[in-house]
């Protein structure tokens, strides 16, 4: 296992979540081999054998044989196959307990390839977890949304809270991302509203840590991945848009909080308020701290940035305050989430 993974796992056994209340539980899991997705179960497997909790693990996957490339057999983990692209049911005779849905296109070259491919995933896959949702009885659903749900917002004299939305442009087609996280939101508050449903939204900040993929390719593995070769930030954009932060680890306590004592049809943002930055100041903060300066900072804009992939700039900087108010607080800064990343990607 990754030495850096490894004490990661750690840090979520010794936070202060309610375990017992996981134990013996069955929790289902979409987008099983995303980084979200991937990094919960196996935090879960870890914590459950070293605290004898019994927790029972379903992953809802696409591709088996990458599934199991991802994790290690275990007695506690099965694999559902099933792909939210598919007309078909679900159909899962164990008992479910929770429900994290994560499953969701990523890649903004995706999102900008294939809008139409991208909408139907995410509406067609939250209508059927809700519907297993609401056939199982689950003690809670939680759909990770983003932070790219409140869209264009241009707010510096006070942090964002829950209840504040900007603006999606519908006529730039990388909104499928975005306008689909809000119907999805819309629709989990609507189950909750008419069936009762214990449905709770997080909207994640700008995610990662150890377990990223080596073929990643947003703009944090692209720093991380200059420094650790050497090579100079080529910025696409003006680098003026505001990034929110959290580490993976920390966005796993929060999903797990969440998942316990997040209020019905509520929503959270998942955000280390301390790791507030401009992509620019990001990129200086690598080139300087993390490679010592012996990398700089380039700016390489191309004439449509939007129709390349990159998202519509924005300036807010969120606010943690709900989801403190729970007990959950970020520990991680966002200089060493760089620094366990590289860590991470030069030990795999």
């Amino acid at each position: 296992m990754s030495e850096v993974l490894n004490r990661d796992f750690e840090y979520i056994c010794n936070s202060n979540l309610d375990w017992n209340a996981y134990k013996g539980k069955t929790i289902l899991v979409t987008g099983a081999t995303g980084l979200i997705g991937s990094l919960f179960i196996k935090s879960l497997l870890y914590v459950s054998a070293k605290k004898d909790l019994g927790i029972k693990l379903i992953a809802m996957i696409r591709n088996l044989e990458k599934a199991k490339q991802i994790f290690d057999e275990s007695s506690d983990l099965k694999f559902c196959v099933y792909d939210f692209m598919d007309e078909g049911t679900i159909s899962i005779e164990d008992k479910i307990d929770y429900i994290l849905h994560t499953a969701a296109v990523t890649t903004s070259k995706e999102m900008v390839a294939r809008p139409v491919d991208n909408i139907k995933i995410s509406l067609s896959g939250t209508f059927k977890m809700l519907d297993l949702a609401k056939e199982k009885n689950v003690s809670s659903m939680l759909y990770l949304s983003s932070m790219e749900a409140y869209g264009q917002l241009n707010v510096s004299d006070h942090l964002i809270t829950e209840d504040e939305l900007g603006n999606v442009d519908l006529s730039s087609v990388r909104s499928c991302y975005p306008e689909g996280k809000r119907m999805c939101e819309c629709l989990c508050n609507s189950y909750a509203s008419q069936y009762d449903l214990n449905v709770i939204i997080a909207r994640l900040a700008q995610t990662f840590g150890p377990g990223i993929s080596k073929n990643e390719n947003r703009v944090f593995a692209q720093f991380a991945k200059s420094a650790i070769k050497g090579n100079d930030i080529i910025l696409k954009t003006d680098g003026m848009s505001e990034g929110n932060y959290v580490y993976t680890a920390d966005a796993i306590t929060a999903i797990l909080t969440l998942l316990l004592k997040g209020g019905k049809a509520q929503t959270y943002n998942v955000v280390n308020e301390n790791n507030h930055m401009s992509i620019k100041d990001s990129a200086n903060m690598v080139a300087t701290k993390i490679a010592q300066g012996k990398i700089k900072v380039v700016f390489d804009i191309p004439e449509d940035a939007l129709s390349t992939g990159y998202a519509a700039p924005t300036k807010m900087h969120l606010s943690a305050s709900k989801i403190n108010s729970l007990g959950w607080k970020a520990e991680v800064s966002l200089e060493d989430m760089y620094r366990r990343t590289i860590e991470y990607l030069c030990e795999t």
